[in-house]
């Protein structure tokens, strides 16, 4: 039989075939789903950040059980980064951040479609250092675009979903926190 050998904690190794690896990777995308949910609700950046590192780490192992190395080292990057990026807004770490993103992850391309995870990562990581309020927000936005596509054409399940969310959620609290700008209300104040 052919498959995979996991060690696990007590020492002893067990044999499972690709199919296990591809039910826990779409199990582990619907639970992200659930995770992002509250991700881009926030109104703080700082919380967005957290809830959504979180949810990009979920997202890392259910890309690397799904058998796509190229969106799972961006997912990982993207988790490392957007904690990374609460503590430092420096452009030298989002530089580091840049070339890794384009160190690791361009080699594991095999099709065309995965330049979207790594565009994504880019538009992302660009956001959360140089940018805060509205304009981190749009990035993200076509960040999650990026992601949606990908995610369709992967066949992820639970990766589609929390996207499409994603998509939706944001664009719907950038149209009603501009609505709050309009009126002299400070959306992002808590």
């Amino acid at each position: 039989m052919e498959g995979i050998f996991i060690l696990l904690s007590f020492g002893t190794f067990i044999t499972m075939s690709a199919d296990y690896f591809y039910y826990i990777g779409q199990t582990l995308g619907i639970i992200a789903f659930f995770i992002g949910i509250i991700v881009f609700i926030q109104k703080t950046d700082r919380k967005l950040k957290v809830r959504l590192a979180i949810y990009t780490a979920v997202m890392a192992t259910h890309f690397f059980f799904l058998g796509a190395p190229s969106a799972g080292i961006s997912a990982a990057l993207n988790a490392t980064r957007t904690v990374v990026s609460i503590y430092y807004r420096r452009l030298s770490v989002m530089y580091i951040f840049i070339t890794l993103t384009l160190v690791l992850a361009v080699p594991n391309i095999t099709h065309a479609m995965e330049v979207l995870p790594i565009i994504g990562t880019l538009f992302s990581t660009i956001a959360f250092f140089t940018l805060t309020g509205f304009k981190m927000r749009y990035a993200m936005w076509c960040s999650t675009f990026c992601w949606v596509i990908y995610n369709f054409w992967l066949g992820t399940i639970g990766g589609a979903l929390i996207e499409f969310t994603f998509l939706v959620l944001n664009g719907y609290t950038i149209f009603r926190f501009k609505k709050l700008a309009k009126q002299n209300i400070d959306p992002f104040k808590e």
